[in-house]
């Protein structure tokens, strides 16, 4: 067939309106390449955060549960050095039968009941009242509630222990005056008074994060609720308190998760109040293993500590959950 005959056949082909066929989609090895290559895409994103994460987070958990399985065994009369020797869990036996550290966890747990619940109450009125349409001075009242959130938490605890001090204190020194003999340093006053410093420090930042959540929420929720006659607290109690419940949450998981990791503070107050133990808190009891070179007994109270911070965390939001499933 010659040239000018297949030309002649297609214009023919042309005319009379036929198309040529759709071309089907490549396979094989190339387009099995491009597959497999989105397929991985997203892991080479995630790998630098897994990478951090891992090395900054899951090694340190998984070093200090090897040490705490083991324990220093010094034979003969102790002049050899010390050998490492696999304890199984003999080192958690005897840090929970450490009254010490036991009361330690009790006493801080107790301290989070009252200063958690109270600390998030005030910040919540505090966001409603920042939220509201007729508050003045906004922007004075929401920098001045966050200040001490602002302020090196060392120099909060210095201030305050300064503030508690009975020779130079002028609370206690007003106090005196109506007749209240009031010592911020006694045992009985020691965890009102870390409970305060904790509380003064923290409420701004949770009101913040509150506040930021009631902005979030659309102007046609409150509109029409304001339509139907719903003002004031009522407005706040049966619509934004609902709708900020996932920020309340969050605040609430991280709040217990600060007074689980209690320190700064009390540590601090020992200058003013020699009375507070050593081990007055569990980071302070792990913190005293460390000094005296017992690293194992360290790492132990550090593993017990995060089983209490995961058990208080995890179980307050199954709680919440369940609650909220069930309206």
């Amino acid at each position: 067939m010659s040239p000018s005959s297949v030309a002649t056949r297609a214009r023919s082909k042309e005319r009379a309106g036929d198309t040529p066929e759709p071309s089907r989609p490549k396979t094989g090895p190339a387009r099995r390449r491009r597959t497999d290559g989105r397929r991985w895409a997203p892991l080479g994103f995630l790998a630098p955060f897994g990478t951090l994460f891992a090395v900054t987070f899951v090694a340190p958990i998984c070093y200090a549960l090897y040490e705490s399985l083991y324990k220093l065994h010094r034979s003969g009369l102790g002049l050899a050095p010390p050998s490492e020797v696999f304890a199984g869990l003999s080192n958690y036996t005897d840090a929970l039968g450490d009254h010490a550290f036991t009361a330690s966890i009790v006493r801080v747990v107790l301290i989070g009941l009252v200063q958690v619940p109270l600390m998030l109450g005030l910040a919540l009125v505090l966001a409603l009242l920042l939220d509201a349409r007729r508050t003045p001075f906004k922007r004075f009242f929401r920098l001045s509630f966050f200040l001490p959130y602002a302020i090196p938490g060392v120099i909060g605890g210095l201030m305050w222990s300064f503030l508690y001090q009975p020779d130079v204190s002028p609370v206690a020194a007003a106090l005196a005056r109506i007749g209240l003999h009031v010592d911020f340093t006694s045992d009985g006053m020691l965890p009102w008074s870390v409970g305060n410093m904790l509380t003064w420090g923290w409420t701004g930042y949770n009101m913040i994060v509150i506040h930021s959540a009631l902005k979030a929420i659309p102007g046609e929720f409150t509109e029409a609720a304001e339509l139907d006659g719903c003002t004031g607290w009522r407005l706040a109690w049966h619509i934004k308190i609902p709708m900020v419940r996932p920020a309340l949450v969050m605040t609430t998981v991280f709040s217990i998760i600060g007074m689980a990791q209690l320190y700064n503070e009390p540590v601090i107050m020992k200058a003013v109040a020699p009375n507070l133990a050593g081990d007055w808190t569990p980071i302070m009891a792990a913190q005293n293993e460390v000094a005296a070179n017992n690293y194992h007994a360290a790492a132990t109270r550090s593993v017990i500590l995060a089983l209490v911070i995961f058990a208080l965390s995890f179980g307050f939001m199954r709680f919440v959950n369940k609650r909220g499933g069930a309206q």
